[in-house]
């Protein structure tokens, strides 16, 4: 039987993350091991300045542990204190609201626990749904979208458990449409840059000290390009699945970088 250890940022108590749960179930042993409360946006950042606690509860009458940090913590304490036997997956989400582009991912916790677990050699795979930004949305219609999210992501999973990641590829970052259904197409993609513009909100407090909200406003849809993570989800409303890898060094000509040893070697920097 098939050890998958499930995780997210959102909180061991999210919708999301008891949907996919329940797709889960029939594939192996599932493990849940999550933050205690939201982690969103805490990248790869581990707890390295205070205790952290585990507390064993139980959500809809199975067994689940909360932890008291970031989604990268839950995969350590997972594989090295919580589980008896490594996982043979690690699944992350499903995240409330959508991790596209390099901005988005390098910042995400739920994309982290993913990068976290492939840095351990464990196949993963992050999924995240888009949500609207401007009104707020029903609890039985996030519901209703997160199940059929979670029937596509149980496939995936399904599919990793059986056949493995392709050669060089170490987890999967997927991302569902808002409107996300049944005939919603599939698309293979790659990662765009970025797909906000980032914005500093200065404010006044009561006493007239400054403060700010970091927040982003979405480019254009003519910036994004074809066969990208963010054109699949936002023009095409489809399944974005981006094939990922954690060795992100650059592939260049490495003749040009020895020129910059032969300057820092002549004495030439300050």
């Amino acid at each position: 039987m098939a050890r998958i250890l499930l995780t997210n940022d959102d909180g061991v108590r999210r919708p999301g993350l008891w949907l996919l749960h329940h797709v889960l179930w029939g594939l192996g042993d599932v493990v849940v091991v999550a933050p205690e409360s939201m982690r969103s946006a805490t990248g790869m950042s581990l707890t390295l300045h205070k205790p952290l606690r585990i507390r064993q509860l139980r959500h809809q009458g199975f067994k689940a542990y909360s932890v008291s940090g970031t989604p990268s913590d839950c995969v350590i304490l997972a594989v090295n204190k919580i589980m008896r036997e490594r996982p043979d997956i690690l699944v992350s989400g499903i995240n409330e609201g959508e991790n596209v582009s390099y901005q988005a991912i390098y910042g995400s916790g739920t994309v982290a626990a993913a990068i976290r677990a492939a840095l351990l050699g464990i196949p993963s795979a992050a999924f995240s749904l888009d949500l609207p930004r401007r009104r707020p949305l029903d609890p039985a219609l996030l519901r209703a979208r997160m199940a059929e999210a979670a029937r596509v992501a149980g496939a995936i999973v399904r599919y990793i458990l059986e056949e493995g990641l392709p050669e060089g590829v170490d987890y999967l970052n997927v991302n569902f449409p808002e409107d996300i259904s049944a005939s919603t197409p599939i698309r293979i993609t790659r990662v765009h840059t970025a797909r906000y513009r980032e914005v500093v909100d200065e404010r006044r407090d009561p006493v007239n000290r400054p403060y700010y909200w970091i927040y982003g406003e979405l480019l254009p849809g003519e910036s994004f390009r074809p066969g990208t993570d963010v054109y699949a989800v936002f023009v095409e409303k489809a399944v974005s699945i981006s094939p990922m890898r954690v060795d992100a060094a650059a592939d260049v000509e490495t003749y040009r970088l020895n020129r910059l040893v032969e300057y820092l070697s002549a004495g030439k920097h300050v």
